[in-house]
């Protein structure tokens, strides 16, 4: 007969997924890839003593400091995957890092429209061809980055769900098996990594100044037409703003445990609901990690069944990585209709 001390009712509260191992990797190889960018742009700009080569060199700089928060976020998030000072593991400093980021595309985007008027204000002389060679090459590397950005996280995401379970005398599950789902699809648990998404938004902000970059300096070149320069800033700006603020608003969500769970709470409210007389009487869902949520549910019946019973009505939905399940037994012939009058909380 197996017996059971404390530490089988204990677990770990490191969410981390092979999709994160791999953003890493590939967040770390286009930091690489922008600094070596920066390297030889600055070495060029020296030995060819053009202003423009070394200005964008600076600009590649200030880009892989903006990304190496990305990858420092990974870090950070994976040693300390352990530390039980964070309650519920560290899978919101992705959202925190995304956060950040949207700040710096936003300062970006401010600085970008303020040296675009000003130039239209005040025009300065362009060499269009250096300049076109910088844009170019600039293009490439960031097309480079985010093609190793958009290729990561489509690998299979094996997701541990762990459960805490009270009855009204506080009996508790094994957990340890009872909830280990392999989960293939994202489902109602779709994958929100906001740092690999901001990481994703800064190559592509910077692909985008150096397409209209081209487009305007050609259109200069071609016809003389200076202000497109200036103009296509204003554009990329506005652009690159818009970006920053919705990855500010998803992240921001995240943090203040904000999201829209509706699909999600609803799939448990049906599968806690649809077995015997249950009633869900409180219900709080939110996102611990990119890939997933915590449950603590509340509910309310007349037969009450062994706490792995709840459990198993949701071991099948996906993404639920943390469960806390309270079982409260109802002595009055029509709780369940007391429970569904219940007013919500202002």
């Amino acid at each position: 007969m197996h017996t059971h001390d404390i530490s089988d009712w204990g677990h770990s509260h490191d969410f981390a997924t092979a999709d994160q191992a791999d953003a890493e990797r590939r967040t770390r190889w286009v930091v690489g890839l922008t600094l070596a960018a920066m390297c030889v742009e600055l070495v060029a700009g020296w030995i060819t003593g053009s202003m423009a080569l070394l200005a964008d060199g600076w600009h590649m700089g200030s880009h892989a400091a903006a990304l190496g928060i990305a990858a420092y976020a990974y870090a950070f998030a994976r040693q300390r995957g352990a530390d039980r000072r964070f309650t519920f593991g560290t899978g919101k400093v992705s959202s925190l890092a995304g956060y950040t980021s949207a700040l710096l595309l936003a300062a970006g985007a401010l600085w970008m429209m303020f040296e675009s008027l000003s130039r239209l204000i005040d025009p300065v002389e362009i060499r269009y061809e250096e300049a076109m060679i910088v844009a170019v090459f600039g293009l490439a590397v960031n097309l480079l980055s985010a093609w190793l950005l958009g290729h990561s996280g489509h690998g299979h995401d094996h997701s541990h769900g762990h459960g805490h379970a009270h009855d009204r005398h506080h009996a508790h599950d094994d957990h340890a098996h009872d909830l280990h789902e392999h989960d293939h699809h994202h489902g109602l648990a779709d994958i929100r990594d906001h740092n690999l998404k901001a990481a994703y938004l800064h190559v592509i902000a910077d692909a985008l100044t150096s397409v209209l970059a081209l487009v305007a300096l050609a259109l200069g070149l071609l016809y003389g037409w200076a202000f497109m320069d200036p103009l296509m800033g204003i554009v990329g700006a506005v652009l690159i703003g818009r970006w920053a603020w919705g990855l500010a608003r998803e992240s921001a969500q995240v943090l203040l445990d904000a999201g829209d769970n509706g699909e999600i709470e609803h799939e448990i409210r049906r599968r806690i609901e649809s077995d015997s007389d249950n009633q869900v009487a409180d219900l709080h869902v939110w996102r611990i990690a990119p890939a997933g949520r915590a449950c603590i549910l509340s509910l309310v019946t007349h037969h009450p069944r062994p706490v792995e019973h709840y459990h198993g009505l949701l071991s099948e939905i996906t993404g639920l990585l943390h469960i806390t399940v309270e079982v409260n037994q109802c002595r009055q012939p029509s709780c369940g209709a007391a429970v569904k009058e219940r007013p919500r909380p202002a």
